[in-house]
């Protein structure tokens, strides 16, 4: 009989996606406080990501959007977030599923946290794309950022321990 092992190392980046999620939640709900800002690194070729063909085009493969002064109709589920941002003055719609993202700071604080993609078949938040959000009422206005340039790559070694030291923005 095969030998299956815990995957601590899936446990600890659902548990450090949470944290996005609910710093996005918060975000949401109150607004930012201070100066605190997001920037938000994610695949755009990930499953149940979803943004306009020409932006698609414009970042292959990766995207860094920021949330910070303008930014319109936050609004997130467990499983990812919808959010419009200006895009040269006209307004886009994106929804990105969490397991999509790989990077995620708060420069105003020095936080910073650095995920692996999810690939679809190897965790069972993969594939989903961000359920309809429209019961969670009405959309409300807050500032947003326009993109900030491609972020780099995170790359996470293949080793079973996990520090939390990995995640740090070096």
């Amino acid at each position: 009989m095969g030998e299956e092992s815990l995957r601590y190392d899936r446990m600890v980046e659902r548990a450090l996606r949470g944290v996005v999620r609910d710093a996005l939640e918060y975000a949401s709900k109150q607004g930012l406080p201070g100066d605190h800002h997001f920037y938000l690194t994610f695949s755009t070729n990930h499953p149940g990501v979803e943004m306009p063909d020409y932006l698609r085009e414009q970042y292959d493969g990766e995207m860094t959007i920021v949330l910070q002064f303008q930014f319109y109709g936050l609004e997130v589920a467990d499983k990812g977030f919808k959010v419009t941002l200006s895009f040269n003055n006209k307004h886009e719609r994106l929804s990105v599923p969490f397991a999509a993202i790989t990077t995620f700071a708060d420069p105003s604080v020095n936080f910073a946290l650095q995920f692996q993609t999810l690939e679809a078949g190897g965790d069972e938040e993969a594939g989903d794309a961000v359920p309809d959000l429209a019961t969670l009422g009405a959309e409300k206005s807050q500032d947003d950022g326009a993109p900030a340039a491609e972020g780099a790559e995170g790359e996470a070694g293949d080793s079973n321990v996990v520090t939390l030291d990995q995640f740090r923005k070096k």
